[in-house]
């Protein structure tokens, strides 16, 4: 397990293998920093290369360090609507 690439790490090592689009979180000062500083909406991107230090993101925009993620679905359980019923646009508990 102390091998397990992770981060930017993880993120080179898949376009070094062919991977076309990395959906990432992205900033640049640190992997912690990309998966922590969420203040706009510019916090993602899809990676598609990594060039003289940096990854690039399908806008063309260079970044210090690329974290890929999930996205999913939150489903009612998750987020412990229990016994809720929408109708139109109102829910009844």
């Amino acid at each position: 397990m102390g091998n397990e690439l992770r981060g930017s790490d993880l993120v080179r090592a898949m376009l070094e293998r062919g991977d076309k689009q990395v959906w990432c979180s992205i900033d640049d000062k640190s992997d912690e920093q990309a998966m922590t500083a969420h203040d706009g909406n510019d916090f993602t991107a899809y990676i598609v290369s990594f060039k003289n230090g940096s990854f690039y993101c399908t806008g063309g925009m260079p970044w210090l360090c690329a974290v890929p993620i999930k996205i999913k679905q939150i489903t009612q359980q998750e987020v412990k609507f229990v016994n809720t019923v929408r109708t139109d646009d109102s829910l009844i508990t």
